[in-house]
């Protein structure tokens, strides 16, 4: 009995990837090299004020980078602001800039801001890149069914300093996509929660069309919500530029 046992722990041991494995291919899992869509990002507060923004966003996979390019369109108060954004495989930090129409200049988001609030969301700066599976060391901590998915946990804590050094990802077994993440602050309290609400295939591509990141402790939320979902866009390499920011998306 001893030895049947420890054969199906092997057994099970073996078909388990590593966490760093499982990273790495929701890292590389297939997204298309060209997208568009529109984003509605409702922002609620503590007292539970709520403001609505309309996005258009574009984003290119091509030789190794990953481009993001994002308008905002309303209301007025950040209308023609804009985002860029460039992730590397090669585990370079990203590179992001932001259009403040106000002051008429890009302004480049320095390495140490990366933990600040994006547009005044719950999200941050590096929420906005492709974090790179060799910034954190992980760890599977078990398989655990979600709303009926398999799933496999994985722990993750960050080689450098961070807000959040501790993460905890339930990520889709076979598909290797998030389903939702805990992100823990130093202390080891709960600190956000980003849960995936709606997701849907779209040309055979898994996009994930609602989801909702909650600050526990400043008590706030942010929901995005993606429509209008198009794959392989034909786009120059001079859309996702400081000039293209400038003159908003039209192409």
């Amino acid at each position: 009995l001893s030895l049947l046992m420890m054969f199906a722990l092997l057994t099970l041991a073996a078909a388990t990837p590593s966490g760093s494995e499982v990273m790495w291919e929701v890292y590389n899992r297939e997204s298309g090299d060209t997208m568009s869509a529109n984003l509605i990002m409702t922002i609620t507060n503590a007292r539970g004020a709520v403001r609505e923004r309309s996005i258009a966003q574009y984003r290119m996979h091509k030789d190794g980078v990953e481009s993001k390019l994002m308008f905002f369109l309303s209301p007025s108060d950040v209308r023609n602001t804009s985002f860029l954004s460039f992730s590397y495989e090669d585990g370079r930090s990203d590179d992001q800039y932001i259009y403040l129409p106000a002051l008429r200049r890009v302004k480049r988001i320095a390495s140490d801001s990366k933990n600040d609030s994006f547009m005044g969301s719950d999200f941050t700066y590096d929420d906005m890149g492709s974090r790179h599976p060799d910034i954190d060391s992980h760890k599977v901590l078990r398989r655990e069914r979600v709303e009926g998915v398999s799933t496999l946990v994985v722990e993750s804590h960050a080689k450098g300093d961070e807000d959040y050094p501790r993460t905890i990802s339930w990520v889709v077994e076979g598909e290797w996509f998030g389903l939702k993440k805990e992100f823990y602050l130093s202390n080891g309290t709960l600190g956000k929660t980003l849960t995936i609400d709606s997701y849907k295939q779209i040309e055979g591509i898994y996009v994930i069309t609602d989801m909702t990141m909650r600050n526990l402790v400043a008590n706030t939320s942010t929901r995005i919500q993606m429509e209008d979902v198009e794959f392989n866009l034909d786009f120059n390499d001079s859309f996702f530029s400081e000039r293209q920011m400038r003159i908003g998306p039209r192409r």
